[in-house]
């Protein structure tokens, strides 16, 4: 059972209300209303296509919206991405972990975590190193600094992606269904390094299909169907008593695997 996080009194990190996503005529999102708090771990489930990713991706400016209101840290996104001081900001304080894991092959692991805060935070060479370094300590791969990604297994190159998102000190994190493109032995790494991020407080909105894992670690699951947030709730609601009949018929065939 996680602890309770009290949120009472404090200024949500993501504010969501009545989000609507199109493309062209595909109506993705559905007058999505929702708020995390700093320091909530929430996890996004539901059927492929359902609109979780372009949920996520709404929320760092990778994919605009049509209606609604959307901020991110105090904030505010507009609708159709128009480009902002607020976008720019936004892409600074939120990390992201993709399917695939992005990293440049040209350049050594600890380069690939240096890169981003030499370049957007202005840090010195010897800072950057210092932090890259700690922090692949960090996700237990500091003796992989050297190499290339190529040179690594796929959780091992999705660790990095991970010490480099962290790499930018971000104030929320969000993850992609980070493990759908890993061999299953090496799903339980990229998960550890995840566990222990919610244990130390991070903000996280993680789109999984492990659901033993968003068991363990979420404060609040939502499941969305067809880009509506159908149910939402504490993991143990969600999962052992859900309401919604969708969610209930997702949940008895995932399950069963």
């Amino acid at each position: 059972m996680k602890d309770d996080k009290s949120t009472s009194g404090v200024d949500p990190i993501v504010r969501m209300d009545k989000v609507n996503k199109h493309f062209g005529s595909l109506h993705v999102l559905k007058d999505i209303e929702m708020t995390v708090s700093p320091g909530e771990v929430v996890v996004i489930i539901g059927a492929s296509g359902s609109g979780k990713s372009t949920l996520i991706r709404c929320i760092n400016g990778l994919e605009e919206f049509q209606q609604g209101y959307l901020e991110v840290d105090g904030s505010q996104l507009v609708p159709h991405g128009k480009a902002s001081a607020a976008l720019q900001k936004i892409r600074t304080e939120v990390g992201m972990v993709f399917q695939q894991f992005n990293l440049f092959p040209h350049l050594s692991v600890l380069d690939n975590v240096t890169l981003a805060p030499m370049k957007v935070r202005g840090w010195s060479r010897d800072d950057a190193t210092e932090t890259a370094e700690r922090l692949l300590e960090r996700v237990g791969i500091s003796d992989q600094a050297a190499k290339h990604p190529g040179q690594l297994s796929g959780g091992q190159q999705q660790r990095v992606a991970l010490a480099r998102a962290l790499a930018m000190e971000p104030r929320l994190m969000l993850f992609d269904e980070p493990t759908s493109a890993l061999d299953p032995e090496m799903i339980g790494e990229v998960l550890d390094a995840m566990r222990e991020l919610a244990r130390e407080g991070m903000t996280m909105i993680i789109v999984t299909h492990e659901m033993g894992f968003a068991r363990e670690v979420a404060d609040r699951v939502i499941f969305i169907h067809k880009g509506e947030i159908t149910e939402e709730g504490p993991p143990e609601k969600v999962f052992d008593s859900p309401q919604n009949e969708r969610t209930q018929s997702f949940l008895s065939r995932v399950l069963k695997h």
